[in-house]
């Protein structure tokens, strides 16, 4: 027989994705609590990945300098860049990073994954066979960086749902001119070679309840075999 807490829990969460809306202005005298953002971050960085590599990274932009220097190229972002509490670009690796010789795929397996020499280079194997026959990646850079970037949705969408849970509001935007936001984070040293810009993400409180969710049913999105 279930349980009562397990409902009420199943509850909360459904809450959570009802409560959830792209909110596309923010009340800029509210501010989340350093307490709270660190627990939407820390819900990103345990997500899951392909092959456990991680391949982003979260560039929080609190300056409000350069959220004035990103609003004339990410027109997604026009009313929140300037009234969010915390703005978040997430930035996927590209090619040079994700093969599996990389220095950063080395890294992740032997000193983070702590793989024995033998299984790491087993599984180095099997990833890029992976990548190369596969998915048929490896003959395309932007489609490395592609499939990296969906890791980082996977990230962007439990640090949305993990704000909802504690009533943070929040937003997620592909409306940017790719390039040019990748201009301005390298000029102000926070974009590295070997990473992209994803997407971006606002985070804070609405200042007016949205409509209805519209949603189709579950028979509409859903098939059993």
């Amino acid at each position: 027989m279930e349980t009562t807490e397990k409902q009420t829990v199943r509850e909360q969460i459904l809450n959570a994705f009802a409560f959830r809306h792209a909110t596309k202005e923010f009340d800029p005298a509210k501010k989340i609590s350093e307490a709270d953002f660190s627990f939407i971050l820390e819900t990103g960085r345990l997500s899951p990945s392909s092959f456990g590599f991680e391949p982003w990274k979260f560039v929080v932009v609190q300056s409000q300098d350069v959220r004035q220097k990103l609003l004339p190229v990410a027109w997604g972002a026009q009313k929140q860049l300037p009234t969010a509490s915390h703005f978040v670009i997430l930035l996927s690796r590209t090619k040079e990073g994700l093969t599996a010789d990389s220095a950063h795929i080395q890294h992740m397996m032997r000193d983070i994954q702590q793989l024995p020499e033998e299984n790491a280079k087993g599984k180095g194997n099997t990833y890029h066979h992976f990548l190369a026959d596969d998915f048929k990646l490896l003959d395309n850079d932007r489609a490395v960086f592609e499939w990296g970037a969906r890791q980082t949705y996977i990230a962007l969408g439990n640090m949305m749902t993990a704000a909802a849970q504690i009533g943070v509001d929040s937003c997620p935007m592909e409306g940017f001119d790719k390039d040019a936001v990748e201009k301005i984070l390298r000029e102000e040293g926070v974009l590295q070679g070997g990473f992209g810009v994803a997407c971006m993400v606002a985070f804070g409180y609405r200042v007016r309840e949205p409509r209805a969710k519209t949603r189709q049913p579950i028979e509409a999105v859903t098939s059993w075999v």
